[in-house]
């Protein structure tokens, strides 16, 4: 049970950060369209710097489980932000965007809740952490 749990959060953390990590190396080779298209929607461009930082980092983040429930808390308010910016119009697949937004940004509120789990730096980090039990040593 603990290895298709593990497996699982693993599998979870790929999943839900790999958008964002494709997309965050795609603004990269794409920098002047993508930049022009936020100015469009009224965002200021000089911000695709973080955002491409944000998207890029807090995916790594994500996957290898470094941090995770800040990581996950920065790209769950990004994504929330990002579809009422980009995607808050009536029109109806702008509607659906919006809604995948949302899911994916609960999802990123499990990982807030949950944590990476147990095959994460942020696991080994707690565990190189703990007190040993002299106890348990001598046992």
């Amino acid at each position: 049970m603990d290895t298709t749990r593990n497996l699982a959060d693993l599998t979870g953390r790929v999943l839900i950060s790999a958008m964002f990590l494709i997309s965050g190396l795609g603004k990269i080779s794409g920098y002047a369209g993508t930049q022009a298209y936020m100015e469009s929607a009224g965002v200021p461009g000089a911000l695709l710097p973080i955002v491409i930082a944000l998207e890029v980092l807090g995916a790594v983040a994500v996957i290898v489980g470094y941090r995770t429930r800040l990581a996950a808390a920065a790209l769950a308010g990004f994504t929330i932000l990002a579809g009422v910016l980009f995607h808050g119009s009536s029109d109806p697949m702008q509607r659906i965007m919006l809604l995948k937004n949302l899911a994916v940004a609960g999802g990123f509120l499990f990982l807030v809740a949950r944590g990476a789990g147990a095959w994460s730096l942020d696991a080994r980090r707690e565990r190189l952490q703990s007190p040993v039990d002299p106890v348990a040593v001598r046992s």
